[in-house]
């Protein structure tokens, strides 16, 4: 547990006596993912709707100071630290394990430092992160990954849950290839079978199903171990602008309501913000997505971080990391202050999408209607069915697996129908499990709408 500490001294000292200083300009360099969807909270939405302008500090010391923001976009996590190594980022948007390695590469080095002050979203499960295989492969579980070629991006979340993964299945290094392949790479090889399989983090998994070129056989939710991302800034700014550290975890607070507030919307212009489809981001932002964004800094999350630590030291030459000098909630609890918000409360409060989700509608995205949603199989399989037969075009359809209570596209599951009707489920082995326990049988979405047919052909 990190212990509870006031505020630094700086900003006690700068509230106190307001103290002015001279007109200065405060450079706060921001490194990104536009193609991270867990890390959008504290970058493309704070960016787009500008609420780190709205939040910064306009009095006392910073009465006269102007304000050089920059964003800058990365494809994962590892660069962002290099550059804020290099003092050209002051602050990091990353996942855990990109996280770990920054907090122990500046620890290792003797006088720079980052600080974690922040979180952006998490799934408590870990899903987010997801090995795929091209669509047509016969590979259906990781075990079948010995003696293959895995692509991932190094140094990314993707990459400790691969190594976690494999060391939970018994798989040495030795057995299979690992390539190190950026996303967009390792998505274009997976289209075009020059891959075995490819492991990434979020929406990369959800993006190649959703373009029919790759077929999930392991999702993070397996490991066991919460996914999560945070906000990582470097100790000297803190030093001398730790209003405005509070001021971005404000922004990133705001970000977080601004998407509950209307889903829909939010992807809509996400969409546009990144090119990732809004149908990918649905999966993530949606009530009973993904994704439960929130900054609050829970213990459990630190208890993940450390067992993250001890992944990547069993696998990689990791430097050690103090989690208590590394971690702080000062800057989060001072922006829930501002914000009027209870963060004992929040901190308090963990979504399990297996009891959250529980119950949730089935919902079908008309290009035209929009979202609707339907309150059993049967009726959403109906619906379907009726859809088709008046030439409507669907952008997306969503089920929920039953063994995680994760968000799936309907398209992509496993359907179980059994004398209790369907059960969907995301991966093969599960719902093989599941139908040879309850006597039912396996199919895809099409077969289970052939279903629906023929009832209503017996009805006549």
């Amino acid at each position: 547990m990190i212990k509870n500490v006031s505020l630094p001294t700086a900003l006690v000292v700068m509230s106190l006596t307001g103290w002015q200083a001279q007109a200065e300009t405060i450079r706060i360099a921001i490194g990104h993912q536009s193609m991270c969807t867990d890390t959008y909270t504290a970058g493309i939405v704070v960016k787009e709707l500008k609420l780190l302008e709205k939040h910064l500090p306009k009095s006392g010391k910073y009465a006269d100071a102007e304000y050089d923001i920059s964003w800058s976009d990365y494809s994962s996590g590892g660069p962002i630290t290099n550059q804020m190594m290099a003092n050209k980022l002051n602050f990091g948007v990353m996942g855990d394990y990109p996280l770990i390695v920054n907090g122990a590469k500046f620890q290792e080095t003797d006088s720079l430092r980052t600080k974690y002050i922040a979180g952006t979203g998490y799934n408590l499960k870990g899903s987010g992160n997801a090995i795929v295989v091209p669509v047509s492969s016969d590979i259906y579980s990781i075990d079948q990954l010995k003696g293959k070629a895995v692509s991932v991006p190094v140094g990314s979340a993707a990459w400790g849950m691969l190594l976690k993964a494999m060391q939970d299945n018994k798989i040495a290094s030795n057995e299979y290839q690992l390539k190190n392949q950026s996303p967009a790479v390792g998505a274009a090889n997976i289209a075009a079978k020059k891959i075995d399989a490819h492991s990434d983090f979020c929406p990369w998994s959800e993006l190649m199903e959703f373009r029919g070129t790759g077929r999930k056989i392991y999702d993070g939710s397996e490991t066991g171990v919460p996914y999560l991302h945070g906000v990582v800034v470097r100790e000297d700014f803190l030093q001398d602008y730790p209003e405005v550290a509070v001021a971005f975890v404000s922004a990133v607070y705001e970000a977080g309501e601004w998407i509950r507030e209307d889903p829909v919307r939010a992807v809509d212009l996400m969409e546009k913000w990144t090119g990732v489809e809004k149908e990918v981001l649905y999966i993530y932002f949606s009530k009973g997505g993904h994704l439960t964004l929130d900054p609050t800094i829970k213990d459990k999350w630190v208890d993940a971080l450390q067992l993250d630590h001890d992944v990547l030291a069993k696998e990689q030459a990791i430097p050690a990391l103090d989690f208590k000098e590394w971690i702080t909630e000062d800057y989060v609890k001072a922006a829930y202050k501002a914000l009027g918000k209870d963060y004992d409360s929040e901190k308090a409060t963990i979504v399990d999408p297996v009891e959250a989700n529980a119950g949730l509608p089935l919902e079908v995205w008309h290009s035209r209607d929009g979202i609707s949603s339907y309150p059993d199989m049967k009726a959403f399989l109906t619906a379907i069915d009726q859809f088709r037969q008046t030439g409507a075009k669907l952008n997306a359809t969503y089920v929920y697996d039953t063994t995680t209570g994760l968000k799936l596209f309907g398209k992509t599951a496993f359907f179980v129908q059994n004398k209790d009707g369907f059960s969907t489920f995301l991966r093969k082995p599960d719902a093989d499990k599941f139908a040879a326990d309850t006597e039912g049988q396996v199919m895809d979405l099409e077969a289970a709408l052939s279903t629906v047919a023929v009832e209503e052909v017996s009805a006549l």
